[in-house]
């Protein structure tokens, strides 16, 4: 089978504000811009007061999708990588949306955790600046949220994503256009409020320089210079000019600064406001600016997948050692639990590459909850996969990494399937299922190797077959094997072992 052409990668960001798409050659080594495209859609202007996502913004973001596929659609699956942010976290009927969404596109789309925002906004941000040692306070303002991330070279130290952001905030406290003292102090203040949580863990750690991304940060930049306003980045003094300036001209209509584009003049005010609020917050005098951001990011990340040079595997290994899992017990059940992947692939025709991965990680972590308690620790594993902070993960595949631990045992977990994307629960009863067999194969922590057992699978019908005798010598593996058929025919598998 020819292996696919990875020479050419993509990145797309669903923004809260913005639609982005980047396409990138690989060429002697280095990475070449083919291809960019922006598109203002405003997505969380189309949030209600109840977090639905109105039809008409669904509308104009699965329009401009559908001219990204264009260009993307002839990609190999797996050189493009599409990521969501604040608005589809927050939109309680983000599932509607993507389906349609994909179906216009060409590819999957994962919405990413705030945090994990931050992380590929670093590492854009880092790969756009010359390589040092000092310490960086990176900021990116959103359309629906802002990242603060301190790190080292291309390495994050600590990352937060804060609910506040220049569309969101312009909705909010500039709704009408109009803008006064009173409003720019009451989105200041609001802004202050959400720093609050970070304020002091921050300025105690420190940095050497602070660096902004993306749109808001970069508009504020070139306003500010064009006006002669800073020089050598943003300062507070040219953020303090520009601020009376907005107050004097009191209507985003009446707006007009050199350097300002149309299409983000309603949603300045907000983004000045948050700005500033940082700059007070942090005690920050001056900040220069990256071209890197979030989709330079998720290019990087991608072609670490690409090269088997995963952060997941390492967010993983940092987990097994943290919650100190029993790794013996673990390579037990992951390895038996591939070998019956690869046979059971035959009938059920699944992704190979992407489930293994996916397998092998839960039985790696299926333990995992036992750091809560041994009663009932599939239920903590779940809860705890579900809510941590898991660098690399969409929410997606973090939730369904989580239903399948939480599936290992017991009763198969009906409710928490229910939860899962209709097109991934198929996928995650058949990956829980072999992990389960495996996991009940080795519950007596044995070092003696297993016999070579022939596993088939024929839709919901799988059949073990064992070397003659073998079972006859194991009588509480046969009794465990009975049970998990009890389990199994409730989840409509039936189990067949001889």
């Amino acid at each position: 089978m020819t292996s696919p052409d990875f020479t050419r990668v993509a990145a797309v960001d669903l923004g809260s504000n913005s639609f982005h798409m980047i396409i990138m050659q690989q060429a002697d080594g280095r990475l070449q811009v083919v291809d960019k495209i922006k598109e203002s859609i405003r997505m969380a202007a189309g949030l209600d007061s109840k977090n639905h996502l109105s039809a008409e913004a669904m509308d104009r973001a699965i329009d401009c999708l559908g001219r990204f596929g264009q260009r993307l659609r002839d990609m190999p699956k797996g050189s493009v990588r599409i990521v969501g942010t604040n608005t589809l976290r927050k939109a309680k009927n983000s599932e509607e949306f993507l389906a349609k969404a994909e179906e216009a596109v060409g590819h999957p789309i994962d919405i990413i955790s705030g945090r994990e925002e931050a992380r590929l906004i670093y590492l854009g941000v880092s790969h756009s600046l010359e390589v040092d040692s000092k310490r960086r306070l990176v900021m990116d303002i959103g359309g629906g949220s802002t990242e603060f991330i301190i790190g080292q070279q291309f390495k994050p130290q600590r990352a937060e994503s804060l609910h506040m952001g220049c569309v969101v905030f312009s909705k909010k406290f500039f709704a009408d256009g109009k803008i006064d003292l009173r409003s720019m102090y009451k989105a200041e203040l609001a802004a202050l409020m959400e720093l609050e949580s970070i304020e002091k863990r921050y300025r105690k750690m420190g940095w050497d320089s602070a660096i902004g991304a993306s749109g808001t940060i970069l508009a504020i930049h070139e306003v500010l210079t064009k006006q002669g306003w800073s020089k050598d980045g943003i300062t507070a003094e040219g953020l303090s000019k520009l601020k009376k300036y907005l107050i004097e001209t009191g209507h985003v209509d009446k707006i007009q600064l050199t350097g300002l584009t149309s299409d983000r003049t309603s949603i300045f005010p907000g983004g000045v406001a948050i700005l500033a609020a940082s700059f007070q917050s942090l005690k920050i005098d001056r900040m220069l600016v990256s071209d890197g951001a979030l989709r330079e990011g998720v290019i990087y990340d991608l072609l670490g997948r690409i090269r088997k040079e995963d952060v997941r595997e390492r967010t993983v290994e940092t987990l097994e050692q943290h919650y100190r899992i029993n790794k013996e017990q673990a390579d037990r059940v992951e390895k038996t639990a591939l070998y019956f992947l690869k046979q059971a692939n035959r009938d059920w025709e699944l992704n190979l590459d992407e489930n293994a991965r996916l397998l092998r990680w839960a039985a790696r972590l299926h333990e995992i909850g036992i750091a809560i308690s041994y009663s009932q620790y599939h239920k903590h594993g779940y809860y705890l996969l579900s809510h941590l902070d898991m660098p690399g993960f969409s929410r997606r595949d973090q939730q369904l990494l989580a239903t399948i631990v939480r599936g290992h045992r017991r009763k198969f977990p009906h409710s928490e399937m229910g939860l899962l994307p209709k097109k991934s629960r198929s996928v995650a009863e058949k990956l829980c299922t072999l992990l389960r067999l495996s996991a009940v194969l080795h519950r007596s922590q044995s070092e003696e190797p297993l016999p070579k057992i022939k596993l088939t699978a024929n839709q919901n019908r799988i059949k073990l077959e064992f070397p003659s005798g073998w079972l006859d010598e194991h009588p509480l593996t046969f009794a465990d094997l009975e049970q998990e058929s009890e389990y199994l025919k409730n989840a409509g598998f039936k189990l067949k072992v001889q």
